[in-house]
Formats: structure tokens, C-alpha cells, sequence
């Protein structure tokens, strides 16, 4: 059977790994005293846990649960948790448990995370099991007062300018490492090739919904464009995994940043996979960029990410080509945000109508569609 069991602590980008069992849980209900027992007793073996409080539950990809936990060893392990598990909702239940999304950000958290050159949340705890599904427990944000982001937050220009070096830091440190993939095959592997097969089976009817759905945020010029990328979904999503690959986030919109000051953190790696670095500078600059800001800002935004790479080592770039890749790559944030609300209850409506509302216009100013398709 298909067991990931571990309790990581990362410090200084080593990871402690220490055995754990029996911390899945399905329902807020099931996050008892003796379920936190078995977390705090790894860290302080003599510790007590006297109470568990559930602040708020907020149910979509996954099932979100803030916990305060009342324990003697406060010194050992934080009292305000975060616990992620399979999605309560049944719409984005049914899309995320074949692909086991979870399953693959714990494989992340425990393989790869010491060596990723990001700030990344604490963990405190995980355990997948194949069939029976996936618990994920960190330290909650404001216990370390990070600031957790929001999905609609539109960031500054000095913010977005730290999410790029950062990205530039990851990509720059993976590019051109196929022996990633062969060390990390799940990274592309059955969870990858499950979600890009219903990807591609589910993405003209989810396209047409979400089209219909966002009503006047979606020109009747570009419905058509989209409708056509979706229905060759799998021949241009290969065309824009054709070049340089290194490690990618593949889900950077403002809600799964955190800051601690001026820096930002990087949360839920449900996603992460090898592919074009600069798909995830498009994905996050079309997101999280209001439009206005983004036109004025975004050649800056893409040289210092040239840059960057560069100073990591990352041989000379054209930048005028990655320029280009960044204008095909913004089909994909626009594509998502539709699918996300076509299915419903993966996101907050309004903040997905606003992602929506600003990757069109993304999508619209680079003429991204023919860009790709011609």
C-alpha cells in the first residue's frame, strides 16, 4: 500500500524526519485530544495535550481547518495549527482525489522542501494513505506573525518584484536538471499524467461553462480562441512544456504567498512539477497584478527575472524569447481561473471573478491565444 508517514522540522534547510501513524482524519469532528496527542508527543515525549478548539473551517481544493491546541510543551511545538485534508465539497473532491493532490504536496514537503531555496510553512505532520486519503498539519502562519496572502490581494510593485527573485532563486537552482526527474518521478509522474488526461478530457466543457459564467469579463472576441485551445488542450499544453524545465510551483496567484516584512513565502504544493520557469512568473503576474500596474510594470518585472537567473548561474538567456514564452504562457492562468469557477466551490466566487478579471486582461493585451495556436 501507497504509506507516506512523517513528521519533518526544518531548520536551516535540513530536515529531521520522524516517524508518525494514525493522524488521518475526513471531518473537523475527528480532530480530538488524542489525535493532537500523537503529534506533540514526537517533539516533548512527556508532553500533555489538555484541549482542541476548531477556529474556522473553510472548505474548497482541500479542506482548511485553523485548530488551537492547549498542550504543555509550548516551547517543543506551536499551539496554533493549520490541517489541510481531501476537500468536503463534492465537486472539487471528485476532481482533485483521482490525481491525490495532497498526496503530492506531502511527497513534496518530504523530499524535496530541505533543499527548495524558499521560505516554506513549518510542518508539523503528514500521513497518506492510499484509499483512505491524506492529512497535512503546519504551524499555523500567525503563530510565526507571517501574513498570510489573500486570493485577491493585489500586490505592489515592490511586492511582485520579491516574488519574482524569489522564482528566479527556485527555477535557477533546478534549471536543466534532468536527473531531478529521475530521482523525483513522481513530480511528472501518475499524478501528472492523470491530471493532464482529464485536463484535456474536461476542458472544452469547462471552458464553454466558465466562459458562460463570467458573463461580460470575457470578451466575446476571445470566447472563441479559448474554446479552440481548449478543444487541442493537450497539443499546446506540450507546446508549452517544450522548452527549458526546471522545478515549478504551477499555482503562484496572491492566496498561496505568505510574508514575513517585505518577503514572501510560498504554501500549497499540490501542483508542483517540472516545467517552464517562466509559466509560473506568467501565472503569477496575471494573477496577482492589477492590470494597470502589470502593463506599466511587467518587461521590468520579466528583466529582473532574466537577471536573476543569470546570477544563479543559469546560462545567457534571449530575453526576448522568454518574453515571448511568458505571452503564451499567460493562456494558462486564464484557463484555470474559468475551470475554477465552471466547477464552483474550489475558490471564493468573488475572488475568482477578480483573477478572471485581471489574467483576461493579460490574455487580451498579449494576444496570447493566436500567439499560441498560430
Amino acid at each position: 500500500m501507497d504509506r507516506v508517514v512523517f513528521i519533518p522540522i526544518v531548520v536551516r534547510n535540513v530536515s529531521v524526519k520522524i516517524s508518525n501513524k494514525h493522524i488521518l482524519i475526513h471531518r473537523p469532528n475527528e480532530l480530538s485530544i488524542q489525535w493532537a496527542q500523537r503529534i506533540v508527543q514526537h517533539y516533548a515525549a512527556d508532553a500533555r495535550v489538555f484541549d482542541v478548539n476548531v477556529r474556522s473551517v473553510d472548505i474548497g481544493t482541500s479542506t482548511r481547518l485553523r485548530v488551537d491546541v492547549c498542550h504543555d510543551a509550548v516551547e517543543a511545538v506551536p499551539s496554533q495549527w493549520f490541517v489541510k485534508t481531501p476537500s468536503l465539497a463534492i465537486k472539487p473532491r471528485l476532481i482533485t482525489a483521482l490525481p491525490r493532490f495532497l498526496h503530492k504536496e506531502i511527497k513534496f514537503y518530504r523530499s524535496l522542501s530541505a533543499h527548495v531555496p524558499l521560505k516554506l510553512p513549518r510542518i508539523l505532520a503528514a500521513e497518506s494513505l492510499l484509499c483512505q486519503g491524506s492529512t497535512l498539519v503546519m504551524s499555523d502562519l500567525t503563530e510565526n506573525n507571517f501574513r498570510p496572502g489573500l486570493v485577491s490581494d493585489a500586490l505592489s510593485v515592490d511586492q511582485a518584484g520579491q516574488v519574482i527573485r524569489q522564482l528566479a532563486k527556485l527555477h535557477g537552482h533546478y534549471w536543466n536538471k534532468p536527473n531531478l526527474l529521475q530521482t523525483y518521478r513522481w513530480l511528472n509522474g501518475m499524478s501528472y499524467q492523470i491530471e493532464n488526461a482529464m485536463g484535456t478530457m474536461m476542458a472544452y466543457p469547462l471552458m464553454r461553462q466558465g466562459l458562460r459564467l463570467a458573463g461580460g469579463l470575457v470578451s466575446t472576441m476571445l470566447s472563441q480562441p479559448a474554446l479552440t485551445y481548449a478543444a487541442n488542450r493537450r497539443r499546446y499544453k506540450h507546446l508549452l512544456n517544450s522548452e527549458s524545465r526546471t522545478l515549478v510551483h504551477y499555482d503562484c496567484h496572491p492566496g498561496n504567498l505568505f510574508w514575513e516584512g517585505k518577503e514572501p513565502g510560498f504554501l500549497d504544493w499540490q501542483l508542483v512539477r517540472m516545467g517552464e520557469g517562466v509559466g509560473d512568473v506568467a501565472y503569477f503576474l496575471a494573477t496577482a497584478l492589477e492590470p494597470e500596474l502589470r502593463r506599466k510594470h511587467e518587461k521590468t518585472l520579466l528583466s529582473q527575472y532574466v537577471n536573476q537567473l543569470a546570477m544563479a548561474g543559469v546560462p545567457e538567456l534571449n530575453e526576448d524569447r522568454i518574453f515571448n514564452r511568458y505571452q503564451m504562457h499567460l493562456t494558462y492562468p486564464f484557463e484555470a481561473m474559468l475551470v475554477t469557477l465552471a466547477i464552483g466551490d474550489m475558490m471564493q466566487k468573488d475572488a475568482n471573478l477578480e483573477l478572471i478579471k485581471r489574467a483576461t486582461a493579460a490574455v487580451e493585451d498579449h494576444d496570447s491565444f493566436a500567439r499560441l495556436i498560430n
